[in-house]
């Protein structure tokens, strides 16, 4: 094989891996936990929806308005801190993103023992802002420290379902649940933080060689084989559990069992599974198949069936999203590419609004048949190409 010629030169923040296996991929490992911390955060406040409308009296669309307004604080977050560590290093954006983070519960929990819908709306939005700024550096950090792609996915993995598992449990029998529900966050979010500040940054100013033509050609295989998949990494565990459990009029506990479940199920799947755009699609599609056939029965135990089947998929098309923008991204632009792979991915997550609104024209049964093709559809789309595998 011919090397190509270096026609561009750069000096930009890289990347040398650390093994594993040796001392500074321990402390990635340890500081990893940052990733749970962010996911613990997003999933925390769902599970508390039930408590909020009966002891606050919020209406609908005030609950709307907190769900939006984490997304408002996300995306953005997610678009300025991947350039920012790119410059400036993974470490101190991670960091500081993480105290944002454990900031944002602080609030909650004060809106919630005072019943400050206010305070509500800035918790709401600074978890966005910590969360999305987790997402961007903190995936890009913990891939480099550990040498592992997989590993940060993992952890957010494992945060949403434990934080919205526990905090269902605790909204359900402990008391003041809108106060307590958060102290598990507060308590990992600092021990993850000390965890973190023993590793090391993972960037230093070095030049960067590269063909433009190469760059311009992974840039491209990166929109086209990966961007297009990341809506389906959100869109899947959502329609599992928000979608079947709005429509089964399921209960607090089996909602929180529920959001447990599908991130738990990506969780596993994400540990060993290979990272193939079509294995994913195709998970996906079985998944709102069956979880058609759940909504027009009005079966429990199929839907629960339905969530278990879309958690594999999450975790199917999140290991594959992650993996191949590792692979491709030049190493001084990981997190920027990352945030990018995250920001695209979190669009999935109005699935269930678009579904909502639509369900004004036909059935839910009906829209998740359509969700079932499209994705059979991209499938075959995707392996028709037979890249990017």
């Amino acid at each position: 094989m011919t090397a190509c010629p270096v026609t561009a030169s750069t000096t930009a923040p890289v990347t040398a891996l650390p093994s594993a296996t040796g001392a500074r991929g321990a402390r990635g490992a340890r500081a990893a936990w940052i990733m749970l911390a962010s996911g613990w955060s997003a999933n925390q406040f769902s599970a508390l929806l039930g408590a909020y409308r009966s002891h606050l009296g919020l209406t609908e669309s005030a609950v709307t308005g907190l769900f939006a307004v984490y997304v408002v604080g996300l995306i953005p977050a997610l678009l300025l801190a991947g350039p920012l560590a790119d410059r400036r290093g993974r470490r101190p954006v991670a960091l500081a993103a993480l105290a944002v983070n454990v900031l944002s519960t602080v609030l909650l929990m004060t809106g919630g023992a005072w019943g400050g819908t206010w305070l509500l709306l800035a918790g709401r939005f600074l978890t966005g802002v910590g969360a999305g700024a987790l997402l961007a550096a903190g995936s890009a950090w913990i891939k480099e420290l550990s040498g592992s792609p997989r590993r940060p996915g993992l952890f957010v993995s494992a945060g949403f379902a434990t934080g919205g598992l526990a905090a269902a449990f605790i909204a359900r029998w402990a008391p003041w649940p809108m106060v307590t529900a958060y102290v598990p966050h507060v308590v990992l979010g600092a021990v993850a933080g000390w965890l973190a500040l023993a590793a090391p940054e993972t960037g230093g100013a070095v030049a960067v060689h590269g063909s433009e033509a190469a760059r311009e050609d992974t840039g491209h295989r990166f929109r086209r084989m990966v961007l297009p998949l990341a809506p389906w990494v959100f869109a899947a565990p959502t329609i599992g559990f928000v979608t079947l459990p709005g429509t089964l009029h399921s209960g607090l506990l089996l909602t929180g069992v529920a959001t447990a479940v599908v991130p738990g199920t990506g969780l596993l799947t994400a540990r060993r599974a290979p990272s193939t755009p079509t294995a994913g699609l195709l998970t996906v599609a079985v998944g709102t198949a069956i979880a058609a056939v759940a909504a027009a029965s009005e079966n429990e135990p199929l839907a629960l069936l339905a969530a278990i089947v879309l958690g594999a998929g999450y975790g199917l098309a999140l290991t594959y999203g992650l993996t191949r923008t590792a692979a491709l991204a030049p190493p001084h632009r990981l997190a920027r590419w990352t945030a990018w792979f995250w920001t695209v991915a979190y669009l999935g997550m109005f699935t269930p609004y678009v579904l909502t609104l639509l369900g004004h024209v036909t059935t839910t049964p009906t829209l998740l048949t359509a969700v079932t093709l499209l994705a059979l559809a991209h499938a075959g789309f995707v392996s028709r190409r037979g890249k990017g595998q």
